[in-house]
């Protein structure tokens, strides 16, 4: 183990002495199940592990597609346009490039955000979230749900039988089936003690409140299930940044 240390070591001082390779590979395994934003490179990863079900699958519905992986595109490009990622400049400089103006908007915006994550209260635990510690996921699935959702009604507005309604599901429509996907990709199952560990040390929300705080927000999500605003899930006054 001491040796692997040593050579790991070794190979990452030598990188002290080489131009930065922008389109290097960084150190995560392809099998990795995850993606990111960096903020530096300015650059999206999807490692291998990443791009299949329920986030994507050749064969699959676009549908299906555009609420998994496409959501997840949306997502981490957001990053660049959320509370930290607008401090650095598209070579990853941290520098200011906003107009006062335009900072001033984006801060009354994301200010909605973060006041409706922390309203959310964590079931069997009596505590809330904190929306100003996840304020940059949260403002990224608010985003990424949205040019996802317009990405896939520019596809079917062009090809009207891009998809089929899925054998078992055909009661639901293929803009229901997005949502519904996109639902999917967050279920998880936690305990009390691992819930409030995630809510204390955690930069994303919790997995229901990144599915209800973006849909709650999202007038398409009411249209495709005839929602009224107010009803159930549906806000009122909706949150948007982006």
């Amino acid at each position: 183990m001491l040796k692997l240390l040593q050579i790991i070591a070794k190979e990452k001082f030598q990188l002290l002495r080489k131009h930065v390779d922008r389109k290097a590979w960084d150190s995560s395994p392809p099998t990795t199940v995850n993606a990111w934003y960096d903020r530096l490179t300015n650059q999206i990863t999807f490692p291998a592990g990443y791009l299949q079900m329920p986030f994507f699958d050749k064969d699959a519905p676009k549908y299906l597609n555009y609420g998994g992986i496409g959501y997840v595109i949306g997502h981490e490009i957001t990053h660049g346009f959320d509370d930290t990622g607008r401090q650095f400049d598209k070579d990853g400089n941290r520098i200011p490039w906003w107009r006062e103006e335009t900072i001033e908007k984006f801060i009354e915006r994301k200010t909605c955000i973060v006041d409706q994550y922390s309203n959310f209260t964590v079931p069997n635990l009596n505590i809330n979230a904190n929306g100003d510690k996840t304020q940059d996921e949260d403002i990224a699935d608010n985003g990424g749900l949205r040019v996802a959702f317009y990405a896939y009604q520019k596809l079917i507005k062009a090809n009207p039988n891009a998809d089929k309604r899925l054998k078992g599901l055909s009661k639901y429509s293929p803009k229901q089936m997005f949502f519904i996907n996109y639902a999917y990709t967050r279920c998880a199952k936690m305990t009390d003690a691992s819930a409030r560990n995630y809510v204390v040390s955690d930069d994303h929300s919790l997995g229901q409140f990144r599915v209800n705080g973006p849909t709650s927000n999202f007038v398409e999500f009411d249209r495709a299930f005839n929602c009224k605003p107010g009803q159930r899930n549906s806000r009122v006054n909706k949150c948007t940044v982006w």
